[in-house]
């Protein structure tokens, strides 16, 4: 989800700049930097914010500077001012206070002397300069996303490739691993009570019961069925980051059974691998919206 657009007008009199950068984040977290006039839409602006980006860590910044001639929107009551200094003046002669600069600013600063609080209005033609610029903002901080998203969607792509060749290294271990826990049995036994010591048809029955216990194929296949599932749902329009998510959850499932399952070294060497890949899918799936 990382990404970050500019958009840029100067149009002689004033230059605009809106900038929007967007970091990983599992939440929608906005921060806002707007001019002045600006304020009284940002709630405007978190609601276009939101709905363009979804998700991540975001901030928006909004330069607006005058280049042409300034106006003064401050003005001053010159006469009450002048009332406001000769009376303070008065009061501190007769105190034997020193006139100062103290007795200036008490003046301009009594009440009704300034006139205007210097806010500025917010022209409509400029926040329709403004809104058309964030448009291009945030469009090119979705192409930077989408380049990214391409780029994860390969990563993604290539651990699941790897779970699966270790899927299929699982499936030609899986008989052999039967066969070597069947003569191990077997062997320990004839080892403990000798090769007439027991009845080779009760010991075949705990065998077949003792191996049923350790089968896989039920999780061989519900894994290469969530492999397939996350792959195509990778490749859906949509953004599937949840779900995606959700499907990470299952594959984790099958893989830690078949490796509580496995009971062979060589198994247990891709189970450990698969988790390698998974955890990797798991991080990266945090980029994903």
């Amino acid at each position: 989800m990382t990404g970050f657009g500019q958009a840029t007008i100067n149009t002689g009199d004033v230059n605009i700049t809106v900038e929007v950068k967007s970091l990983n984040s599992k939440f929608f977290d906005l921060n806002l930097r707007l001019a002045k006039q600006f304020s009284e839409k940002e709630l405007e602006l978190r609601n276009i914010i939101a709905d363009k980006l979804e998700r991540g860590k975001v901030s928006l910044a909004i330069d607006y500077q005058k280049t042409g001639r300034m106006e003064i929107r401050q003005t001053y009551n010159e006469a009450l001012f002048v009332a406001y200094y000769n009376e303070i003046k008065k009061l501190a002669e007769m105190v034997q206070m020193p006139s100062n600069d103290y007795i200036f600013q008490l003046a301009l600063n009594s009440p009704d002397v300034i006139q205007g609080n210097g806010k500025e209005e917010l022209d409509p033609a400029e926040w329709e300069r403004v809104s058309k610029l964030m448009q291009e903002a945030i469009q090119k901080c979705e192409q930077f996303r989408l380049a990214e998203g391409k780029v994860l969607e390969e990563k993604l792509e290539s651990y699941i490739h790897s779970i699966g060749n270790g899927l299929k290294e699982v499936e030609i271990l899986d008989p052999k691993r039967v066969e070597k826990v069947r003569s191990r049995i077997k062997g320990n036994i004839t080892d403990f009570f000798g090769s007439e010591g027991f009845d080779p048809n009760r010991l075949e029955q705990e065998i077949i019961f003792y191996i049923e216990k350790l089968d896989i194929h039920e999780e061989r296949v519900r894994l290469k069925t969530h492999l397939d599932y996350f792959l195509k749902v990778l490749a859906d329009k949509q953004s599937n980051g949840k779900k995606l998510g959700f499907i990470a959850q299952e594959i984790g499932r099958e893989i830690n059974t078949i490796g509580s399952k496995a009971n062979d070294a060589e198994m247990q060497k891709q189970v450990v691998m698969m988790k390698e890949e998974l955890e990797k899918i798991k991080e990266q799936l945090n980029n994903v919206l």
